[in-house]
């Protein structure tokens, strides 16, 4: 195989690496937004659970209904928590046990989000190689055609 051919092959596999990398680099920032967004949700659980918590039954409260829009509702048991739990099911907790709960999740999601952004950076580094390396065979192949 000539020099040139071997710079064009390594063109043509350096060109599908790095869009496969582009690819993956996609998929992990979808993924750290997805993250992102399930620990905003959470957070507002825990602190509204923190919320509750030094409240006293029959305390009238405003409960978000979403669209920036909530309702008017009295605290009848501020012990009693309804949890989902995945897959639509939901089950009664003890405040206690439900702030374990979701302090549990947002430290799983915590977790999942530092890997997904080491899982990005890598990739990150890998495309910027990628790109110089690219560059350099462009380079190359012009200044031959020359």
């Amino acid at each position: 195989m000539t020099q040139r051919a071997h710079a064009e092959e390594e063109l043509r596999k350096l060109s599908v690496e790095m869009r496969f990398l582009e690819q993956t680099a996609e998929t992990l920032q979808q993924r750290i937004s997805m993250v992102n967004a399930a620990l905003t949700d959470l957070t507002y659980a825990n602190a509204t659970l923190d919320g509750i918590e030094k409240e006293k039954e029959n305390t009238e409260m405003l409960v978000p209904i979403g669209g920036s829009s909530y309702v008017k509702a009295k605290l009848a048991d501020s012990n009693k928590i309804i949890v989902g739990i995945g897959s639509g099911v939901s089950v009664e907790k003890t405040l206690a046990d439900a702030k374990a709960d979701l302090k549990e999740r947002l430290e799983e999601l915590e977790k999942t989000l530092n890997s997904a952004q080491q899982q990005f950076s890598q990739v990150a580094e890998r495309i910027n190689t990628g790109r110089g390396r690219l560059e350099s065979l462009l380079a190359s192949a012009r200044e031959g055609k020359s």
